[in-house]
């Protein structure tokens, strides 16, 4: 009888390709990436992206939590799943938020954390 073997975990920087990639299989608008290691030890990376409606976060959110399950990685928490105008998936390395444009305009969380944060793509520039 062979044993089976989990995969090795991914990184937060892998881990945030593959959850930008299953949330544009759903066309997730505007995906931001904030790089937080400096700012907080709760996580690594602050995915940001926008459903045009209930339904779609809905659906990004369930979406993504399925597919990260059949790849053997579970969330440690989904929250507002029943509202749907912001859902927010902890990964662990990688918090993902998922709001309608609404919610992402008024909490503005790209401007509280991105005046403490670089972007992904600035980390990797250096």
């Amino acid at each position: 009888m062979q044993q089976e073997v989990n995969p090795a975990p991914l990184d937060a920087a892998a881990l945030t390709e593959r959850v930008l990639q299953l949330l544009d299989d759903l066309k997730a608008k505007d995906p931001v990436v904030l790089d937080v290691t400096e700012q907080t030890s709760v996580t690594d990376r602050m995915v940001l992206v926008t459903g045009g409606s209930s339904r779609q976060v809905a659906a990004l959110a369930r979406h993504l939590v399925d597919e990260l399950k059949k790849e053997q990685i579970h969330p440690l928490s989904v929250e507002g799943q029943d509202a749907s105008d912001w859902v927010l998936v902890d990964l662990g390395d990688v918090l993902v938020h998922i709001m309608q444009q609404e919610a992402r305009d008024y909490y503005a969380l790209e401007k509280l954390w991105g005046e403490l944060a670089p972007t992904a793509e600035q980390v990797a520039q250096g």
